[in-house]
């Protein structure tokens, strides 16, 4: 079983991997760095110092610091969602670069197992032959 996973990262194209991990981790780090910016709630919505005010005025103001707030994390998630985007583009790219290079190495493994097995047969055919003779 060890030596179908070794056949298997045998065939993994390493170079263009290392090649690209540099971009895969830039694009985490980009992730990473815009989700733990974003602000809770509560940091948001904590009152300042805000002068005495009616109840509907509290209300209002309440309301348009939500509606900023929200608008910020849209804001925010649209920016999240383009740099998923980007990475997950790169990941799709890498992604097909690998399956080209299965394939290629699926068809090279069948035309070698055909050469092998005609060598084979050759050999058999000889050492019939030769046996053949000898007798």
């Amino acid at each position: 079983m060890a030596i179908g996973w070794l056949s298997v990262l045998q065939m993994v194209p390493w170079s263009d991997v290392i090649k690209n991990a540099p971009k895969v981790a830039d694009g985490a780090k980009k992730l990473w760095k815009t989700v733990g910016k974003k602000p809770t709630l509560d940091e948001i919505t904590q009152p300042g110092s805000v002068a005495v005010l009616s109840p509907e005025a509290q209300a209002i103001a309440s309301l348009r610091t939500r509606v900023a707030a929200t608008e910020a994390d849209v804001s925010a998630l649209h920016a999240q969602m383009l740099t998923s985007s980007e990475l997950i583009s790169t990941l799709a790219e890498q992604n097909t670069q690998l399956i080209q290079r299965v394939e290629r190495n699926r068809v090279q493994l069948r035309w070698l197992a055909g050469v092998t097995l005609l060598a084979i047969v050759l050999a058999l055919a000889t050492v019939t032959l030769l046996y053949s003779q000898l007798r």
